[in-house]
């Protein structure tokens, strides 16, 4: 599983991969998390507003701070 957290470094998306951490760790799910700044490869994906959040290149979430249970929902 590969989980992207769009965004260019603001606290919303520090705190995004903090809960996709929170959250994986609860599941007992490994995954490869990557933190993607780089604007372009943030408007590959179309995202208007960040923080987003991608699992598995599919646009999960956007503009929004997800808390880890709401996390946990789309892992399952």
């Amino acid at each position: 599983m590969k989980i992207e957290i769009l965004g260019m470094g603001c606290p919303k998306c520090k705190q995004l991969f903090e809960n996709v951490q929170t959250a994986l760790k609860g599941k007992g799910i490994e995954a490869e998390v990557l933190k993607v700044e780089d604007i372009d490869k943030i408007t590959e994906y179309a995202v208007m507003m960040t923080p987003a959040l991608v699992i598995d290149g599919e646009v999960k979430s956007s503009g929004k701070v997800l808390n880890s249970d709401e996390i946990k929902k789309l892992l399952s």
